[in-house]
């Protein structure tokens, strides 16, 4: 039987209204098909919104379900900053152009 290796690592750069908390955030993308872990990180508040940098793991992440549950939140993805996908998780390396 093949084994399904899909997204296994999104780092997302969210904006989001105050309210919900970003505890509520953590624990409603933590429900999504494929996801074992996820941490946010307060990045900036302003009057109005709070940006959060979100790094989402899991061994086949749904990212269509990420995005929606986020929508449904009231947030939205500013960017997707890291995608990592394959059979395992491949850590970023410094090279000589990162200096």
């Amino acid at each position: 039987m093949e084994q399904n290796h899909g997204i296994r690592r999104l780092v997302l750069d969210v904006m989001k209204p105050h309210r919900p908390s970003i505890v509520d955030v953590a624990i409603k993308l933590s429900r999504v098909k494929g996801v074992s872990g996820v941490n946010c990180m307060l990045d900036e508040v302003d009057q109005d919104t709070e940006s959060l940098k979100v790094v989402i793991e899991g061994p086949n992440i749904d990212f269509d379900e990420v995005s929606d549950t986020l929508e449904s939140l009231g947030a939205v993805i500013h960017s997707i900053d890291v995608v990592v996908a394959g059979k395992k998780i491949v850590e970023d390396v410094e090279t000589p152009q990162d200096r």
